[in-house]
């Protein structure tokens, strides 16, 4: 029996998740939060948040986002793929700064105008 936190929602419902019996999971006020137990064993992702270095722009640093979680183990790749790229004013809110990252199927975009 694995206990965990559901980050779906602010309500943070403790969750009791069993292994044994199928993954059924106990504690959620919501269906999200039993999806959430289930995925967060059998697959867990995350949506990566981070910044990349901006040229020419009001900060030195703009802040990016995947667009879609990753696999948890994929990571700290994600983030070695972002420590070299090097955007240049003006950046888009939404525009994709790398397709694909890490052939995750996930694209890094940026999250902020950068002019």
């Amino acid at each position: 029996m694995k206990e965990l936190i559901c980050i779906v929602c602010p309500k943070g419902c403790h969750l009791k998740v069993d292994e044994e019996n199928g993954f059924a999971v106990t504690g959620n006020a919501c269906p999200r939060g039993a999806e959430y137990g289930k995925m967060e064993l059998t697959h867990p992702t995350r949506v990566v948040t981070s910044t990349v270095r901006c040229a020419r722009g009001l900060y030195p640093r703009c802040p990016v986002k995947t667009d879609r979680p990753v696999p948890k183990g994929e990571i700290f790749r994600v983030m070695a793929a972002l420590e070299v790229v090097e955007l240049s004013a003006p950046v888009r809110a939404g525009q994709v700064v790398v397709e694909n990252v890490c052939g995750t199927g996930a694209n890094v975009v940026a999250t902020r105008d950068m002019i």
